[in-house]
């Protein structure tokens, strides 16, 4: 199957990796930056892994289901991560990558 026919959930992954890198960036700047540490590593590794996800779709991997698994099981915990702190940007991260998860299971399934 073409990449072409992964579209929707390209979108869905580069929109969680524009989430998690606005959050990550965010993060950094605020005040009790020690409190959001766990945020912070959480938003690099699904920000990493969406993109990851993204360029193997594009080149055809074989792999996309166990891949897309994995990457639904970080967004999930950067998800999660992000839920509980009240800024804005960390709870526009935590829908992005709920989203994410979503269609990543939905992909893995296939």
């Amino acid at each position: 199957m073409s990449h072409e026919n992964y579209s929707s959930v390209i979108q869905t992954l580069n929109d969680c990796m524009t989430a998690c890198n606005h959050c990550y960036d965010a993060c950094l700047k605020e005040d009790q930056v020690n409190m959001m540490v766990e945020c912070i590593r959480l938003d690099r590794e699904c920000a990493d892994f969406c993109s990851y996800l993204e360029q193997a779709i594009g080149r055809g991997t074989p792999f996309i289901s166990e891949l897309a698994e994995v990457c639904a099981k970080i967004c999930e915990n950067c998800g999660n991560e992000c839920k509980n702190h009240d800024h804005e940007h960390c709870q526009k991260c935590a829908e992005a990558c709920f989203r994410c998860a979503e269609e990543c299971l939905k992909l893995a399934a296939l």
